[in-house]
C-alpha cells in the first residue's frame, strides 16, 4: 500500500508528511525545499477485532479498541505547469507518483501561494487553478504515453497481432494498470468496437482522463483551511473529495502529546491537557489557535483524509489473520497480532499469498474465527474478519 503526496511547492506537502508520519523533513518557505521524495509511515485508523470478540490484548497499534494499521506514505518532490514535458522535476515527480495507488493533492486552499508556490497575500491566488493544474498534468502525462504508442497499437490491431485492450493495457503496466481497468472505460465510452484508427483526439482525451480517475484516484487535502477566508470555495470543487485540513495544527498537536504536555490521537477533535501540568503563556497562546482551528475545521483533517484514501477510494478492508482459532493468536501468544489491509472482495487465498507465498502454495482452508466456520480458498473476505490459514507448508 503507497500513497503518494502532490501538490505544487510550499502548499503544505512536507508539514502533511511530518505530521502523518511523525518523520522530521526539510520545510521551507520556497520551491524545491523537498527535492528527493520523502519516504514513511503513516496510519489508517479501523476498529480493532478485539471490540468485537470484547477481549483485552497488548498490542502497541491498538488504543481504545481502535487498530491503526501501517501503510507507505511518499512525499514526492515539487510539482509546476509543464511537469509532463520535464520542466521543474517533473520527470521525476511522475516517476515517483507512478507507484502509488492513491494520490492526495494538498492544495492551500487559503491562496496564499502563487501558481509557482511563492508567498501571496492571503486569498489573492485561486486554489482552483492549481487543482485544475495537477489533474491536467497527470491527464496529459496518460495521453503522452498513449499518443506515443497510438500508431504502433493500431498496426498490431490491424495484423491482429492484438486486441484493443491488451495493446493499451501493456503501454500503461508500469502503472499498475491492468486489462481490467481499460475495459471498463472502453465500455464506459462506448469505444470497445470502435477502431483505433477513428479515434479522435477528444476520444484520447476522454479515456485517458477516465483511465486516471480510475487508477490514480486524486483526493484534495484543503490545506491551510484554517487560514482561509471563505471555505464555501469547496462547494466549487467537483467530482473530487475534498477535506479541509491543517497540516501545521496536527504537526504541533502530534509533538505536544509525544513532549507529554497534552493527550491527543489522531483524528480526534479535540485534545486533553495532562493533570498538573504547568504551561507557557507562548504554549498557552499555541493552543488558544489549535481550539479555534477545531472550531472552524471541527479536526485536523489529517487522520481523516488518510483513512477516506484507503478505505473509500480505494475501498480496501482490514483483515486479521490469526494462527489459533480459539485464543485468536500467532505462534508467540500475541492476540490479534496482526492487520492487513486487502483489497474488496479479496479472498481468503489472497490473504494467504499476502502472508507468504508457501502458505498460498499448501492452502488447504481457512476458519472464520467469528463464526467458527470452514471457508475455501475463493470465500470473499469482510472488513474486520478475524481469519485462520490451514496449510500444508509453513512460512519460510
Amino acid at each position: 500500500m503507497q500513497i503518494g503526496l502532490l501538490g505544487k511547492a510550499n502548499v503544505g506537502k512536507s508539514t502533511f508528511f511530518s505530521a502523518a508520519t511523525e518523520t522530521p523533513v526539510a520545510i521551507g518557505n520556497f520551491p524545491f525545499t523537498t527535492i528527493e521524495p520523502n519516504i514513511g509511515v503513516a496510519y489508517v485508523k479501523n476498529d480493532c477485532a478485539c471490540k468485537y470478540f470484547d477481549i483485552p490484548h497488548k498490542n502497541p497499534l491498538c488504543f481504545n479498541k481502535v487498530r491503526f494499521i501501517p501503510v507507505k506514505l511518499i512525499d514526492v518532490a515539487g510539482l509546476v505547469p509543464g511537469a509532463h514535458e520535464g520542466k521543474g522535476l517533473g520527470n521525476q515527480f511522475l516517476d515517483d507518483a507512478r507507484q502509488a495507488q492513491v494520490l492526495i493533492h494538498v492544495v492551500d486552499i487559503a491562496g496564499t501561494t502563487d501558481i509557482q508556490g511563492q508567498p501571496v497575500p492571503i486569498g489573492t491566488h485561486d486554489p482552483l487553478e492549481d487543482i485544475e493544474f495537477v489533474q491536467n498534468e497527470f491527464d496529459q502525462w496518460f495521453a503522452n504515453i498513449l499518443q506515443r504508442e497510438w500508431d504502433k497499437i493500431t498496426r498490431e490491431i490491424d495484423q491482429k497481432r492484438a486486441k484493443l485492450t491488451d495493446g493499451i493495457a501493456k503501454r500503461f503496466t508500469g502503472l499498475g494498470i491492468k486489462d481490467y481497468h481499460v475495459q471498463e472505460i472502453l465500455k464506459k465510452l462506448n469505444l470497445i468496437s470502435k477502431n483505433p484508427k477513428e479515434w479522435s483526439d477528444s476520444d484520447i482525451q476522454n479515456f485517458v482522463k477516465d483511465l486516471r480517475k480510475n487508477t490514480k484516484p486524486i483526493i484534495i487535502a484543503a490545506n491551510k483551511a484554517d487560514l482561509c477566508e471563505d471555505l464555501t470555495i469547496i462547494e466549487k470543487i467537483q467530482d473530487t473529495i475534498v477535506v479541509p485540513c491543517s497540516a501545521e495544527t496536527e504537526l504541533l498537536l502530534r509533538k505536544a502529546s509525544k513532549s507529554g504536555i497534552l493527550n491527543y490521537s489522531p483524528g480526534e477533535e479535540d485534545f486533553t491537557l495532562l493533570e498538573n501540568k504547568d504551561i507557557s503563556s507562548q504554549q498557552k497562546k499555541a493552543l488558544d489557535v489549535v481550539r479555534m482551528v477545531f472550531s472552524k475545521i471541527k479536526s485536523t483533517g489529517i487522520q481523516k483524509i488518510l483513512n477516506i484514501a484507503v478505505f473509500d477510494s480505494l475501498k480496501f478492508i482490514v483483515v486479521y489473520p490469526v494462527e489459533d482459532e480459539t485464543k485468536l493468536t500467532n505462534k508467540n501468544g500475541d492476540v490479534l497480532p496482526d492487520a492487513k489491509l486487502l483489497p474488496k472482495d479479496s479472498t481468503t487465498k489472497d490473504l494467504a499469498a499476502l502472508i507468504h507465498a508457501d502458505i498460498a502454495k499448501g492452502f488447504l482452508h481457512a476458519i472464520d474465527c467469528k463464526t467458527k466456520q470452514r471457508i475455501g480458498g475463493d470465500h470473499n473476505l469482510k472488513n474486520g474478519d478475524v481469519i485462520k490459514i490451514v496449510s500444508t507448508l509453513s512460512r519460510g
